[in-house]
């Protein structure tokens, strides 16, 4: 197969390289080991970190886990969200390869919220199907300029409601965290990934500088990344539209669904990410403390997907006929049927889409702090703006098609097709019908101003109190520009496909095909799209705002809170609540009369949301204590399910739209733990957990007239029901005295359930995965270490589809990590991402495949240096 065999092969190699001679360089190991203080921003070496981590979570008042990085660019994972879900409850989106999006507890992406030093961080996606939602774009953020990370699993009121899993804040640096006047950090890296064979560059620097008094300081960091990446897939495009099917004999089945079509994919990336962080700190009394944040990342996304496909539903005639020879079909869960197989065409019995990208992602903060120390009280004020867009300065296509008659068969994880009148692999039997460009752009900007006041009080049991006040500004924006492009259009030229290939794909998707999948085609080369294709573009495309899909949503969000923190005899924790009033302004564009006559409306709405909390801590000896938590929280709907707008497929009948009414999400949660830290840099706890959410949102579709033409339209809609998710975590951490051995693993179970949406069909909840498990083993001493780690998540559970609900099969990735330090001030190091090349699955409930995808392994090797 391509990749794994190559792929696990490498690793050792690697592995062998870095330590193969080590025994000459260990007496020099051991001689410079410990020869340089560390510093306080620095915590060298796994189990040091592991022994941080637990001290921070053992005096904690909250329900948190934390992750603090070892050295700069030797954070667990090279990618913030990977080393996200070596936490307990968490599990990662791995769609793209790296992580991008996470999931807390059971709940889906969209309720968990994380910040940047404590304040949101607008974000946005370059791809169209990635809606605007209240989820973090991980890529944006390297792990080389994050000093720790912490998951809030219980709230308190000075915390930000918005979150139902959890709440996870990521911490930069600051300068005078730093003892030294100066220091200096640097690493380079070579990456190599297996699927397109490209090695691609990395370098991460720090430069921090503190005055002789300690009283001001300066941080520099900057991080350059490039990542050439290639995705190999089968898709179905599943459809909620249904049809008559007619077969060779003129036999009907009627209001039966179909897919649009289904294709072999090859989607490659050129990934360009350069972020930069300069931080100003000044501390002009002991007792006073002001620093200036300032945040800029950049990504170039350019990207191309070439994808040969077969159709169904996309052969409909007006009446939404289809004439399918010997059709074979399954029953839905909704009570109809869907069709899986049989021979369609003819007439566009193939097409084939080649798309090319100008995308990009951009995220931006500054951030102004600071705080006063008085004698029994401290004052801390925050404000700032962030903002963020994404989207693609280009989206061209190609629209070709051919003449043939295609078999097609379908099952879970089988996409099947034979052609019967043409090779995939000649290219002079497609040709050119039409071409189309879209603009998009997504854009978020929240401005904050933020407040509080800390009372230490000489009382038996309130030992301080906490208030403050809160505002946010944030405003989203989305648009699309459509071009156009065809026969009859200026510089128009028929082309066939033969005119735009110099050859076939490479053989892809070859993990996940079986028997009868398509696994090579003739397809376009980049070179002739860009001198034939894009100059017929320039000249004859037509442009026009896609009106329909705009909209604009703003928010102005008040809070104000108070907090006590007590304790006495064994006993300590907190208790508040946070009052908080959020106001929405959903604005898009109507066609009234489906004539196109577009006419700007506006939607608003604002609620009030009282949100309690406590959380109790009981330290039963030294070694061991007990916790437990009660809050009521809240999160707020996805931008785009609370758009006003109506956004047409561009490659099926269907039409997505918002439904700006929706209600937030609400939840009563509860959980109770104990965690015994039984050795140095160990634990073995456990908490269990339970959250009663009073809505959850789910989508339908109907048929509705959109400017003009009748389209089946998916709407998100409240289920008064609501879900209940349970669930228990178990977390074992040990460090095996001086063997240098250690073990960190930890297991969730989750029980999610939901009551009957509307028409009584009872869904999974979205984001739930029932089992998950992180698990590392780890060797260090002396100056080198290495870990094993491995990751795994049972099935999860997408939205509603063709009848069915989305279900994605489980899956589990090992990765391994390894260190060298050749001196105090140079080491190098190695890493392995998804070194089994694992597939990500998915498919629906009633057994229609959705799509499968191949991301290959990565290996990495670099030398880091610090003076």
């Amino acid at each position: 197969m391509n990749g794994a065999p190559l792929g696990r092969k490498k690793l050792p190699q690697l592995i062998a390289l870095m330590f193969g001679t080590l025994a000459l360089h260990n007496v020099q190991a051991q001689t410079a080991d410990g020869n340089e203080a560390l510093q306080s921003v620095e915590v060298r070496g796994i189990r040091e970190t592991l022994k941080r981590n637990l001290a921070e979570k053992r005096d904690a008042l909250n329900v948190v886990d934390s992750v603090t990085a070892e050295d700069l660019g030797k954070f667990p994972d090279k990618n913030v969200a990977d080393s996200l879900q070596r936490i307990p409850g968490i599990s990662v989106d791995r769609t793209w390869g790296e992580g991008r999006d996470i999931f807390v507890r059971g709940t889906d992406k969209n309720l968990n919220m994380t910040q940047l030093n404590g304040q949101s961080v607008a974000s946005a996606y370059w791809w169209k199907n990635d809606a605007q939602s209240r989820g973090f774009n991980y890529d944006i953020l390297p792990s080389e300029l994050v000093g720790s990370l912490d998951v809030f699993k219980s709230p308190s009121a000075d915390l930000d409601e918005g979150s139902i899993g959890g709440l996870v804040i990521v911490r930069t640096r600051k300068p005078l965290q730093f003892k030294k006047p100066f220091t200096a950090q640097a690493s380079a890296e070579a990456t190599y990934s297996d699927l397109p064979k490209k090695t691609d560059p990395q370098f991460s620097g720090l430069v921090n500088w503190v005055n002789e008094a300690k009283t001001f300081g300066v941080l520099v960091a900057l991080s350059r990344q490039e990542r050439t990446m290639r995705r190999d897939g089968l898709e179905n495009f599943t459809d909620a539209t249904k049809y008559n099917i007619i077969d060779q004999n003129g036999a009907v089945t009627p209001n039966a669904y179909a897919s649009w079509g289904g294709g072999t994919p090859i989607f490659r990336q050129d990934r360009e990410r350069t972020t930069g962080n300069i931080t100003l700190q000044l501390r002009p009394t002991p007792q006073s403390d002001i620093s200036l944040n300032y945040l800029n990342s950049d990504m170039k996304m350019d990207n191309s997907n070439q994808n040969y496909l077969w159709q169904i539903g996309g052969l409909a005639d007006a009446g939404n006929n289809i004439r399918v020879d010997n059709p074979r079909f399954i029953n839905n869960s909704d009570g109809g049927k869907s069709v899986v197989g049989g021979t369609v065409g003819p007439a566009n019995g193939v097409s084939f889409e080649p798309i090319y990208r100008e995308a990009y992602v951009k995220s931006k903060v500054v951030d102004l702090e600071g705080s006063y120390d008085g004698d029994n009280w401290k004052l801390h004020a925050q404000a700032g703006t962030t903002s963020g867009s994404g989207g693609s300065k280009h989206d061209r296509n190609f629209w070709f098609t051919g003449n043939t008659r295609a078999t097609i068969n379908i099952a879970p994880d089988t996409y099947e097709v034979k052609y019967l009148d043409m090779s995939p692999l000649d290219p002079s039997k497609l040709t050119l019908q039409s071409a189309r460009d879209w603009i998009r752009r997504m854009e978020s900007k929240e401005n904050y101003g933020q407040a509080d006041l800390t009372i230490d009080l000489e009382n038996p049991y309130i030992k301080s109190v906490k208030v403050g006040l809160k505002y946010r500004d944030n405003k989203v924006q989305n648009r699309r520009t459509i071009g156009t492009v065809g026969p009859g259009s200026v510089g128009w030229i028929p082309y066939t496909l033969a005119d735009l290939s110099t050859g076939p794909s490479p053989i892809i998707s070859q993990e996940a095909a079986t028997a009868g999948s398509l696994t090579q085609f003739a397809w376009v080369d980049d070179g002739l799209a860009a001198s034939k294709g894009f100059t017929m573009y320039d000249k004859g495309m037509v442009y026009k705002e896609a009106k329909g899909e705009y909209y604009r949503i703003q928010e102005k969000i008040s809070a104000a809170y108070v907090r006590a923190d007590y304790g006495f005899d064994k006993w300590r924790g907190d208790f508040g609540v946070r009052l908080v009033r959020t106001r929405q302004t959903s604005d898009a564009y109507q066609d009234l009369d489906g004539t196109g006559n577009y006419v700007l409306g506006s939607v608003g709405r604002s609620y009030t949301d009282a949100l309690p909390n406590i959380n109790v801590v009981y330290d039963f000896r030294k070694d061991l204590l007990l916790r437990a938590a009660a809050s009521r929280v809240m999160a707020r709907n996805t931008f785009s399910d609370l758009s006003a707008s109506t956004e047409v497929s561009g490659t099926t009948n269907a039409a997505t739209a918002g439904n700006p009414l929706l209600k937030p999400y609400h939840a009563n949660q509860f959980e109770i733990g104990a965690e015994w830290y039984f050795a140095d840099a160990s634990l073995l706890s456990a908490t269990a957990f339970a959250k009663q959410l009073d809505t959850f949102i789910y989508t339908s579709t109907a048929m509705e007239n959109v400017a003009g033409v009748q389209r089946p339209v998916t709407r998100p809609h409240n289920a008064d029901n609501g879900a209940k998710v349970n669930g228990l975590e178990i977390q074992w951490q040990q460090a095996f005295g001086s063997s240098g051995f250690g073990t960190v693993v930890n297991f969730t179970y989750t029980d999610a359930k939901t009551g009957a949406a509307a028409g009584g069909r009872k869904l999974n909840v979205i984001g739930n995965s029932k089992n998950q498990m992180n698990a590392s083993v780890f060797y260090e001493k002396n100056s080198y270490s290495v870990r094993l780690s491995y990751n795994y998540r049972s099935k999860s559970y997408g939205g509603l589809d063709q009848g069915g609900q989305d279900v994605t099969s489980a899956y589990g990735q090992w990765d391994a990590t390894a260190n060298w330090d050749i001196t105090p001030q140079l080491s190098i190091f190695a890493s392995a991402v998804n070194i089994g090349n694992e597939l990500i699955r998915t498919n629906t409930t009633d057994g229609l495949p959705v799509g499968v995808y191949e991301n290959g392994a990565r290996y990495s090797v670099g030398l880091r240096g610090k003076f």
